[in-house]
């Protein structure tokens, strides 16, 4: 009877992704935590294992605090893979088999209130595993994934159009999006996906940047969308002022708002330099098209705080990010692909960049250009991806600026784009 009591407590749980590329959690259903009746220690939490010991695990859990916790011998430890939710296939398995990096469910003993607490049951997510896992869904969105600027929103059909590309090379694409499909937000100061929490279609906003998998039509206008991410952020375009290894900060003056920023550059931020032949040749293909060429206007108003106009407030599509997109190019690919030289419109500009050599802070310099995608702030930012060797670019307008950054994928987690 002990054991069917426990299975059906454990049947809300379900060990997921929230992170197309490199962010996994272990999510307990609501409708089961409700049931519980209040108490002043959780009898069971989610976590990381950082640090493991004779018969001793630390674990920081997914609030972010670190907990001792002792495994007695005999205790029940048991293996799932990703995703899987029937603990019917979950395998049993040794205290040794737990390393660094593994995601668990540590179920506690109701004694003592201080750590160490007592383990009763353990549940684990191997690392290996996470990133298998992380590996398939990098590449399914890389595969099956589109991003741009949003145009307009319609609740009411759930289509979302978003603009992708710039100049001649701009395409629309329509997103068709059901009950079925998952709806994720950004926060505002975060670049990170594991932060992103479900939002409703309303939210979205013109100027937006988009990321959504799922399904294109032949000629890629129209998508079926399985999973959307979106966001609001600021494009940033300017001359390094200065640069502070030490704090890794960078100082510019955004040529839009002609207002002085410091700009954090984390070990997230996604850093590239163009090759000179690159930034003229890009300078080209997001020239307007002639006839028109003319970008989508936003519904901000100028003068906002850190949001320039017609979609200036946008990241690179995320898929991480990432989900930052949302899968990493292949290592050591420089140059333009096949294809994109001689002007052609048919090339990926998201591609081209992420084929750019990748750099870090040490490489940038007082009177280099840049432009940035970054999070929402007048003064102080945070970088997302950032764009060096674009003085060629700079003579672009400022929404012909922004689209291209706008189809550059977000990072979510490490120094290369994800598309």
């Amino acid at each position: 009877m002990r054991k069917k009591f426990w299975r059906s407590k454990f049947h809300g749980l379900a060990f997921a992704t929230l992170l197309p590329m490199n962010v996994l959690s272990i999510a307990v259903a609501t409708t089961t935590l409700s049931a519980q009746a209040p108490a002043p220690n959780p009898t069971r939490f989610l976590g990381t294992i950082t640090a493991v010991g004779t018969g001793l695990l630390t674990v920081k859990t997914d609030a972010g605090v670190e907990r001792k916790v002792t495994v007695p011998d005999g205790i029940k430890l048991q293996r799932i893979a990703p995703g899987e939710k029937d603990l019917s296939k979950a395998a049993t398995i040794q205290f040794s088999e737990l390393a660094v990096g593994d995601r668990v469910l540590v179920r506690l003993a109701p004694e003592p209130a201080t750590d160490p607490v007592s383990a009763i049951s353990i549940i684990a997510i191997p690392q290996a595993d996470l990133a298998q896992k992380q590996q398939r869904e990098r590449e399914d969105w890389q595969r099956r994934g589109v991003g741009g600027l949003v145009k307009s929103i319609d609740p009411g059909t759930g289509n979302i159009v978003i603009t992708s590309g710039a100049g001649a090379m701009q395409k629309t694409i329509t997103l068709h999006t059901t009950p079925a499909t998952i709806l994720r937000r950004y926060a505002p100061d975060s670049v990170n996906f594991d932060q992103a929490k479900p939002a409703p279609i309303a939210v979205i906003q013109v100027g937006d940047q988009l990321r959504a998998r799922g399904e294109k039509s032949a000629d890629g206008t129209e998508f079926a969308a399985a999973e959307v991410v979106s966001g609001s952020f600021r494009n940033i375009s300017g001359t390094i002022g200065s640069v502070d290894q030490g704090a890794a900060t960078i100082t510019l003056k955004d040529l839009v708002t002609k207002q002085n920023v410091t700009v954090h550059v984390g070990a997230d931020a996604q850093m590239r330099k163009l090759p000179e032949t690159m930034a003229k040749m890009l300078a080209n293909l997001t020239k307007p098209a002639a006839g028109g060429g003319a970008q989508p206007t936003g519904n901000r108003p100028e003068g906002t705080a850190g949001t320039p106009p017609a979609g200036a407030g946008a990241p690179p599509a995320g898929p991480g990010g990432p989900p930052p997109g949302m899968g990493a190019p292949p290592a050591g690919m420089g140059g333009p692909p096949a294809g994109m030289g001689g002007g052609r419109q048919g090339g990926d500009l998201q591609q081209m960049l992420n084929r750019a050599p990748a750099i870090h802070l040490a490489d940038l310099q007082k009177g280099d250009a840049i432009m940035l995608v970054s999070t929402q702030g007048t003064s102080e930012v945070s970088a997302i991806t950032l764009l060096a060797g674009v003085e060629p670019l700079l003579e672009a307008p400022a929404a012909t600026q922004n689209m291209l950054l706008s189809g550059w994928n977000m990072s979510s987690g490490g120094a290369e784009a994800a598309q």
